[in-house]
């Protein structure tokens, strides 16, 4: 205060009675006595709408203000001094309070995301890290890869345990491609010859008592033989040949003995085991 007054002229602003000896406050180089000072300036109260007094500490917050004992959380009342707080349509929260009443809930427990949680987000839905769990071992998934099924996700181990095709013949996992035959899966390389064990995916094959053989093999365990080369009549899609009696040729075999002609839709003789045709068999 830059001015200066004889003791009797030193008085309050406001109701002109002397503050020589007296406590008083300065407003804008003005002197006031402590009531003078209150009703002009201290600040209602939000709670209790009575004035904050000189001798009252005021909490402030977006321009409004409270006495220190009314300073507290509108829902368990708990004080709110020195404390996180927050606020909704003019109304103050502790943290707790505020997190229970208007924070994000976890789909599966329904309890609130706490302030720093981890959550998971999946379809629209978050989870506690505890919570985004797999459908099968129930262990949390993290950032672990999973695949979901029906209204469940479960870890990649549960989902092949419950869920995925596996091979006939290995019990693996087909994870992709693979091989059907006798409507049952087959992974590529698991599906062979039973015979020679070559692959037969992708190849033409033959089956006996319901399993798979490649041609060759096929033809040496089970076709009939050419009397004529002695080898297997055998082929895809069904292979011409003709019989006789107990004989077997292919059509490319059954020749005249003597002059090689094909007898192949013509009639012809026999001299005990050998196949002639007519003309042959007039000389």
């Amino acid at each position: 205060m830059s001015q200066t007054w004889h003791n009797e002229h030193f008085n309050c602003h406001g109701c002109d009675s002397n503050l020589a000896g007296q406590r008083y406050i300065l407003k804008e180089e003005k002197p006031y006595c402590l009531k003078c000072y209150e009703d002009k300036f201290a600040n209602p109260c939000e709670e209790c709408k009575s004035k904050i007094g000189t001798g009252c500490k005021d909490l402030s917050y977006k321009d409004r203000h409270w006495h220190e004992q009314c300073f507290f959380c509108c829902l368990c009342k708990g004080s709110l001094v020195d404390k996180p707080f927050g606020s909704k349509n003019d109304q103050l929260y502790c943290s707790e309070c505020y997190n229970n009443t208007f924070g994000s809930r976890c789909d599966k427990c329904t309890q609130v995301f706490k302030p720093g949680t981890k959550k998971m987000t999946y379809k629209n839905q978050q989870f506690h890290h505890s919570c985004f769990t797999c459908g099968g071992c129930n262990e949390p998934l993290g950032s672990s890869s999973f695949y979901p099924r029906e209204d469940n996700i479960y870890c990649v181990p549960c989902y092949e345990k419950l869920f995925a095709t596996r091979c006939v013949k290995c019990q693996g996992v087909i994870a992709e491609g693979g091989v059907t035959y006798k409507e049952q899966p087959w992974h590529r390389e698991c599906f062979v010859c039973s015979q020679c064990s070559e692959i037969l995916s992708g190849r033409r094959f033959t089956s006996k008592d319901e399993k798979p053989y490649c041609p060759n093999c096929y033809g040496e365990l089970f076709a009939k033989r050419c009397y004529a080369c002695t080898k297997p009549i055998c082929g895809i899609g069904g292979t011409k040949y003709v019989s006789f009696e107990d004989r077997h040729w292919h059509n490319d075999c059954f020749v005249c003995t003597k002059c090689k002609g094909s007898l192949v839709g013509r009639g012809f003789l026999t001299e005990g085991e050998l196949i002639i045709c007519p003309e042959c068999g007039r000389e």
